[in-house]
């Protein structure tokens, strides 16, 4: 008797666009969902209109790394700090994630996407760490290979991201000067730097939603096991 191979859960990858005129993505996200198990699809943007067909169509959504976020979309104005952005990005990106949340659909938030994760459902950044805080602060853009284990993550106890990696205190990589600020409901701050930079968010109120400010995918490709854990954990719930 011929078996029927189990069908792979479909992800929505969104991509680095420059000045929205040019998508870009690392091929690290893809190899991560592939060898988790899933079959990555990149979405470009200019979808807004079509966000609830896409949504139905995808079994889960990874919101990926790039440029800085607009400021207007969390009520503040350009700080000088602020680099290149995509506000055509921005919005498809809110867009999406909103119609995820609504149909209780897994998402999985890197780098730059745990910001605009944060964002989508009320939350705000900082548009530039070092002149925004002033608590002294480590270095979050690390000089080094992607792969390299920069800074420690502190985990809360009890936590999604703490259940999946199987410890409270791991080290990743780090390449980022925004960050998110302050956190809505029903997210929860998950994970923090020993400087006090959030590093984690999930929710308490969805199957599987989880932002962090490093990036795994760079990490899973390159043997991390908590890399590897964070992209299996989610396509399964997926």
């Amino acid at each position: 008797m011929l078996m029927l191979s189990m069908r792979k859960p479909i992800i929505g990858v969104t991509s680095h666009v420059e000045l929205d005129y040019k998508h870009s993505l690392s091929s690290d996200y893809i190899k991560a969902i592939i060898d988790a198990g899933g079959v990555p699809v990149i979405l470009p943007i200019w979808l807004d209109s079509d966000v609830k067909q896409l949504a139905n169509m995808l079994d889960g959504l990874v919101v990926t790394g790039g440029g800085d976020i607009d400021p207007t979309f969390f009520g503040e104005e350009p700080h000088p700090q602020l680099g290149i952005i995509s506000p055509g990005r921005d919005s498809f990106e809110i867009a999406m994630i909103n119609k995820m949340l609504e149909l209780d659909k897994p998402i999985l938030a890197i780098c730059r996407g745990i910001q605009i994760l944060n964002i989508a459902l009320g939350g705000d950044m900082y548009q530039d760490i070092y002149s925004q805080n002033n608590e002294t602060l480590l270095q979050h853009t690390q000089k080094a290979t992607r792969s390299h284990l920069a800074h420690y993550v502190n985990v809360e106890e009890n936590s999604l991201l703490a259940a999946i990696a199987g410890q409270t205190q791991f080290k990743v990589n780090t390449y980022h000067h925004q960050a998110v600020r302050n956190v809505p409901k029903p997210l929860i701050i998950s994970g923090v730097a020993s400087d006090g930079i959030i590093e984690a968010i999930e929710s308490k109120e969805h199957k599987f939603v989880l932002g962090v400010q490093w990036h795994p995918e760079a990490l899973a490709v390159n043997g991390d096991e908590i890399g590897k854990k964070i992209f299996i954990e989610f396509i399964m719930k997926c």
